[in-house]
């Protein structure tokens, strides 16, 4: 028979809170790192408020100090990538011999980060994972997490030059743990170009979010922003082919769909924004445009917002 994989969550907000709330329901094993509200969790646990079904983990293996923590076969880092500096203090201790690392972040150049992280460390060949989150999921109180809609997983692995890692076996055990908790997942054969279909999404609604001030359903409402949204995308598509990924035009449609049928939805951006923290700025807009640029094209569209959003953030973060 077969052991059950055991995973720490490196992060426990909207959305790492969210998954590793659904793993542990299912049975598995789950260790929670958490920070600003350690007490309250510690405490009652963890709520979610989800539109799939409430429920409550009255207990929940939490911890302040990762040095607490026991060493886990997966450790899913779900941290927002404004706060990768601590990466190398955080995920080393709870990794062991044959660990998985999953990556649950947006952006282009996350997994890079990590590999190199493990590489500094010495602490050998682990393999990473990056997890593309279709999520609308908000945190809106100690230990209380609001499930809006959606919560499918791409997983991709990471190869080194963004080779197409094809599907896995380490793959296989996660999405099977990931599915019998009930997250739909997709087994993506090109992480890479995973990676930039989620950007399709991101820069446009996240970006717009902000400069906008304006919901998901407000920009798609309003044929001006609809405009940008779908001119921000076509630019997304532009430089995925600029890194030899190509997404069909027809992808486009499929996320004006997807959105559509949300809720209104303040995104991730947006949230950060109006509580005054970092913005994702470098994975999200800098890392593609750069991945673009040294590919020999220019985003004009998605630079601008970029240079707009570098703006409001400083300005928004002035003590």
């Amino acid at each position: 028979m077969t052991k059950n994989l055991t995973y720490a969550i490196l992060g426990t907000g909207a959305l790492g809170g969210f998954y590793g709330a659904k793993l542990q329901k299912a049975g598995f094993e789950v260790h929670f790192l958490v920070r600003s509200d350690y007490e309250t969790v510690k405490q009652n646990g963890l709520f979610v408020e989800s539109v799939d079904g409430d429920f409550t983990l009255p207990q929940v293996k939490a911890y302040c100090d990762v040095t607490n923590m026991p060493t886990c076969d997966v450790a899913i880092v779900a941290l927002k990538t404004t706060q990768n500096d601590v990466l190398p203090q955080i995920l080393p201790p709870i990794l062991k011999e044959n660990s998985m690392v999953l990556v649950l972040q947006n952006g282009l150049g996350i997994e890079e980060e990590v590999a190199a992280i493990l590489s500094d460390h010495k602490i050998g060949e682990h393999k990473i994972i990056g997890g593309l989150c279709f999520l609308c999921s908000n945190k809106v109180g100690d230990g209380h997490i609001r499930h809006l809609a959606y919560g499918k997983i791409a997983l991709g692995e990471y190869t080194i030059n963004s080779e197409q890692g094809g599907i896995t076996d380490g793959m296989r055990k996660i999405a099977s743990d990931f599915e019998s908790a009930g997250i739909e997942i997709e087994l993506a054969p090109d992480l890479l170009l995973a990676r930039w279909k989620k950007l399709v999404w991101n820069i446009p609604y996240n970006g717009l979010s902000v400069v906008l001030d304006a919901t998901t359903e407000e920009l798609m409402t309003d044929p001006n922003s609809l405009a940008l949204v779908k001119e921000l995308m076509y630019e997304v598509i532009v430089g995925a082919k600029s890194a030899g990924r190509n997404i069909p035009l027809s992808f486009i449609e499929t996320m004006l769909e997807h959105t559509r049928n949300m809720h209104p939805y303040r995104t991730s951006m947006k949230i950060d924004y109006d509580e005054k923290r970092p913005l994702e700025l470098t994975a999200i807009f800098a890392n593609p445009l750069k991945t673009a640029l040294s590919g020999g094209v220019n985003l004009p569209q998605i630079r601008c917002l970029y240079q707009q959003l570098q703006f409001l953030d400083a300005r928004n973060r002035i003590k």
